[in-house]
């Protein structure tokens, strides 16, 4: 993707942008960040997981909390059949609300 075309929204716009080495609207990032980067990351990938289900988890309150309130956010995840909003998860995505 072109810089003019580089999409900015969806969940690969980000790691389609850190494989091209350019920011969002454009910019070089730098080396020595995209040193850190890609040093952080080797390491997560030798991580080993503790399964799929625990990993969506993360990601949807991670995520979540940030587009829903605590008391849909933790409604959805009950739905869904997964542990509820823990306290640290509480505390550390919704405390400073």
């Amino acid at each position: 993707m072109s810089e003019s075309t580089q999409s900015t929204t969806g969940a690969d716009a980000v790691d389609e942008a850190i494989a091209q080495g350019l920011d969002l609207d454009g910019s070089p990032i730098p080396v020595n960040k995209l040193d850190l980067y890609t040093t952080v990351m080797a390491q997560e990938e030798g991580r080993q997981r503790s399964g799929v289900q625990n990993t969506m988890r993360s990601r949807i309150v991670r995520i979540g909390a940030k587009h829903f309130a605590q008391s849909d956010l933790n409604q959805m995840l009950l739905d869904a059949e997964f542990v509820p909003l823990k306290e640290k998860e509480i505390a550390f995505y919704y405390g400073g609300r």
